[in-house]
C-alpha cells in the first residue's frame, strides 16, 4: 500500500516546541508561526487507530484550505499559506478550550443521548417525538471541552462562562460565528447535493480578536448525508447515506470497540483501510467538485520537510 504519515520528528529554523494531536503534528516556530502537519492517522472514541490511511492527510488539509479561503469575510483565519499537499502553515493564536459543535440534525451523539431518553443537550432543550436523522427546527450548539488527554465532555454555555473558559463577549460572538459559519458550509454543501449534518469549530485568541483556528469542514470534523434520497430514507426510517468517519465508529461498534478501558482495538486489514482511504477521496471529490489528485507518496517525509523549509525561509522569522 501507499506510504502513510503516521509521526513526524523534524527539525525547522527557529522551532521552539511541536504539539501532537490525535491527526495533526504542530511545529512551534519562533513563538509567531505555526506549522501544522496534517498525518494520515485517524482517530476514533477519541483513540488513535493503530494503522494511518493513504492519502487522509491530504483529503483533511486540502478541504481545510479550501473552506478557510471560502469563510474568511465571515472571521478573521490563522492560515497564511499551504505549500505542501499535507501543510497549512499559520500565525499563533491562543486556543480557546472549547470546542463549538453545531448540529442541524440528530444524529451521531445527539442521537445515542436522545435515545437514553435524556432531552437536554449541553443545556439545550432538544423537542420531543424526533426520529434518528431527523432535521433541528433550527441548528443546536452543544459545546465541547478540549481534553489534552481522553475524551472530550459535553458542556453548556454557562458553565464555559462561569468556569471563566472564555468571557460572556466573546462566547457570544463564538455562537455568532459559528452559526454563520455553519450557514455558509450548509449552502456550499447544498450546492454538491450534500447536506451539512453537524460539524465543530475551534477558535483562538490573538490581541483580543478571535481567529479561526484548526480545521473547517472537513470529514473528521463534519459528517455530510447525501441529499438525495433524505427524505425517503428518514420516511422509512433506514439508514441515511453519509460521508463522515460514522462509519468508521460503527465498524468499530460492531466489533466491541467505543474507546472504554480494557477495550482492545480490533485489527484493521487492508481492505478496510482502503475503504477508509476511498471514502475521504469520495468526499473530496463530492464536496469541491474537483478531481482528487494523488500526491506521491514516495519519500513523503522528505517531500513535506523540503516544501517546509523552502516556505519558512520566505518567512521574517
Amino acid at each position: 500500500m501507499e506510504q502513510t504519515i503516521t509521526r513526524t520528528n523534524f527539525h525547522f529554523p527557529g522551532q521552539k516546541s511541536i504539539y501532537r494531536g490525535k491527526v495533526r503534528d504542530v511545529y512551534n516556530i519562533n513563538g509567531k508561526f505555526l506549522v501544522m502537519i496534517v498525518s494520515d492517522r485517524i482517530s476514533a472514541f477519541d483513540v488513535i487507530l493503530p494503522r494511518g490511511i493513504p492519502y487522509k492527510g491530504q483529503v483533511l488539509n486540502q478541504i481545510a484550505t479550501k473552506f478557510l479561503d471560502a469563510t474568511e469575510d465571515i472571521v478573521p483565519n490563522w492560515k497564511l499559506a499551504s505549500p505542501d499537499l499535507n501543510v497549512t502553515v499559520g500565525i499563533i493564536a491562543e486556543p480557546i478550550k472549547i470546542e463549538m459543535v453545531i448540529r442541524g440534525y440528530l444524529t451521531g451523539h445527539a442521537w445515542r443521548v436522545y435515545k437514553a431518553g435524556n432531552r437536554k443537550l449541553c443545556g439545550v432543550n432538544l423537542p420531543e417525538g424526533m426520529k434518528e436523522h431527523e432535521k433541528f427546527p433550527e441548528p443546536i450548539i452543544t459545546p465541547a471541552t478540549k481534553a489534552e488527554e481522553g475524551h472530550d465532555e459535553d458542556i453548556s454555555r454557562e458553565e464555559i462562562i462561569k468556569k471563566g473558559i472564555v468571557s460572556e463577549k466573546h462566547y457570544s460572538l463564538l455562537e455568532e460565528y459559528t452559526l454563520k459559519l455553519f450557514e455558509r458550509g450548509t449552502e456550499l454543501a447544498a450546492q454538491k447535493g450534500l447536506i451539512l449534518v453537524d460539524t465543530k469549530y475551534e477558535f483562538g485568541l490573538r490581541d483580543d480578536s478571535i481567529y479561526l483556528i484548526d480545521e473547517i469542514h472537513t470529514p473528521d470534523s463534519s459528517r455530510y448525508f447525501y441529499a438525495d434520497g433524505y427524505e425517503e430514507r428518514l420516511q422509512k426510517g433506514e439508514p441515511q447515506k453519509q460521508l463522515s468517519k460514522e462509519f468508521v465508529r460503527e465498524w468499530l461498534m460492531e466489533r466491541s470497540f467505543q474507546g472504554k478501558e480494557g477495550q482492545v482495538v480490533p485489527d484493521m486489514p487492508d481492505e478496510f483501510v482502503k475503504q477508509i482511504s476511498d471514502r475521504y477521496i469520495e468526499l473530496y471529490e463530492k464536496i469541491t467538485g474537483l478531481e482528487f489528485i494523488r500526491g506521491d507518496t514516495s519519500g513523503i517525509l522528505n517531500r513535506i520537510e523540503k516544501n517546509i523549509k523552502e516556505y519558512l525561509s520566505s518567512l521574517a522569522l
